[in-house]
């Protein structure tokens, strides 16, 4: 397999990650109506209450970040308006960095206004689903923060003639927007976006040329869990694609990810420590 440079340590909060030396598990806590894996917590007895339980079992079961999201971002949701989903996720990062207050927050969003007032609340980066749609637009936010931002892949209309090349290119362009309003470049990651711009057949075509994304020289953020292509191959509905997330995680660590982003924490903790053990070389037989 060949070598890679990680790129610099990201200090979020307390947590240095060091890529290239382990996995890192995202939980996912959606404070939506209608998520596409049903676990939105709106409309629930105490939202902000819920979001902090669930953020704290993540935590429990090994997640090494947590993401808030306000809007679902499936296929036919209904946009919500910025002040709607700073309503939703506002209090609940509060919250949550009170009551975890060692634990790296990202807000998953594609407003700048949200995204600002969520860093303002205690989150510490920012995960951008409209990273190269809309042109990096939440990148002078994340500079003004000094906070780390996540550049996600996705196009209007999955048409592609080299899918994992036009992929990579594509955010190279979005890279170059970040640095140019101000971002450092040791301070940007990106993410493929499977299931966002893509037919299920580019999902997997991407999802097998991962390797690829090294040439950007920039921490890989992978998001399948639950996703409807595994739903596609397994003809499985949406909580029953476990086993197929889990292929996709270990797969992309041995592709060279470095953060999965999950709903299922605990299994998906389980599959990446024996994928780095294997991958990485990250475990020792203790002398007995």
């Amino acid at each position: 397999m060949p070598e890679r440079t990680p790129p610099a340590p990201l200090r979020l909060r307390d947590l240095e990650l060091r890529f290239g030396v382990r996995t890192y598990i995202m939980g996912i806590v959606n404070l939506t109506p209608d998520s596409f894996s049903g676990d939105g917590l709106l409309g629930t007895v105490s939202m902000v209450d819920a979001a902090v339980a669930r953020a704290a079992r993540m935590v429990s079961e090994g997640a090494d970040i947590i993401d808030i999201g306000g809007e679902s971002t499936r296929p036919g949701h209904a946009p919500v308006s910025a002040a709607e989903e700073q309503r939703r996720v506002v209090e609940a990062v509060s919250a949550i960095r009170a009551g975890l207050p060692g634990v790296p927050i990202s807000i998953d969003t594609s407003k700048p206004e949200v995204a600002s007032a969520a860093l303002d609340a205690g989150a510490d980066m920012i995960n951008d689903v409209g990273g190269v749609t809309a042109a990096a637009a939440l990148a002078s936010v994340a500079a003004a923060h000094a906070a780390p931002y996540v550049v996600m892949h996705s196009r209007a209309h999955p048409t592609y003639r080299d899918v994992v090349a036009e992929v990579i290119t594509d955010l190279e362009r979005a890279l170059a927007q970040a640095e140019a309003a101000g971002c450092a470049a040791g301070m940007l990651l990106v993410d493929p976006g499977i299931g966002f711009g893509k037919s299920s057949q580019q999902n997997l075509t991407l999802l097998a040329g991962l390797t690829g994304l090294r040439v950007l020289g920039r921490p890989i953020l992978l998001g399948t869990s639950r996703k409807s292509t595994i739903g596609k191959v397994l003809d499985l509905p949406v909580h029953e694609r476990l086993e197929g997330t889990l292929a996709t995680t270990a797969l992309g660590i041995a592709a060279g990810v470095d953060i999965v982003r999950v709903h299922d924490v605990a299994a998906n903790v389980r599959a990446a420590r024996m994928s780095d053990a294997i991958i990485r070389g990250s475990w020792r037989e203790q002398a007995t």
